[in-house]
């Protein structure tokens, strides 16, 4: 699966070489993955800005803005908190597109209402957000593996729909 985050880095690269837009990413159970994949690619430089690793709910609410009713309420795992670290880290970071996780890699932590291997990851814009909800417990470094690498795939696709084709000359 190195490889096809490698490959995903390069795309997602293209894509954003001259359309002057930017990406930052904010990771809870992914501990940093996310950004370390895109940044494995020489020149992210140009176009990716940073990362927050919002491992606790006080880092989730004092620097992505989460609301603390929905952290108490919901839990930091679920849908409308991943759409928050991404809408938190545009604005934080002051980039255009965000990658968010969160989630329960294990081995423990889970719960019967969340199991291990629950893992919500959002990606998008403050205005136009998508989540994906990942629930395969297949251990903890392939959960991180596979968010990771989900978490780049889903964007790549978000972000080949959303972001102006370059038109080629004659």
């Amino acid at each position: 699966m190195e490889l096809e985050k490698k490959v995903l880095s390069r795309e997602i690269q293209t894509l954003f070489y001259e359309s002057g837009k930017t990406l930052g990413t904010a990771e809870s159970c992914t501990g940093g993955r996310i950004a370390e994949a895109i940044i494995a690619t020489p020149g992210a430089s140009g176009y990716f800005k940073g990362a927050i690793v919002s491992y606790t709910n006080e880092v989730k609410e004092r620097l992505l803005h989460v609301d603390h009713q929905l952290l108490e309420e919901k839990t930091a795992v679920c849908e409308e908190v991943a759409i928050a670290m991404v809408k938190g880290a545009c604005e934080t970071l002051n980039v255009d597109y965000a990658i968010a996780a969160t989630g329960i890699a294990g081995p423990g932590g889970g719960t019967k209402e969340i199991p291990v291997g629950t893992i919500w990851l959002a990606y998008g814009s403050k205005d136009d957000v998508r989540t994906l909800k990942l629930e395969e417990d297949e251990g903890r470094d392939v959960n991180l593996s596979t968010a990771t690498y989900r978490a780049l795939q889903g964007f790549h696709a978000y972000i080949s729909e959303v972001l102006p084709k370059k038109v080629e000359e004659e």
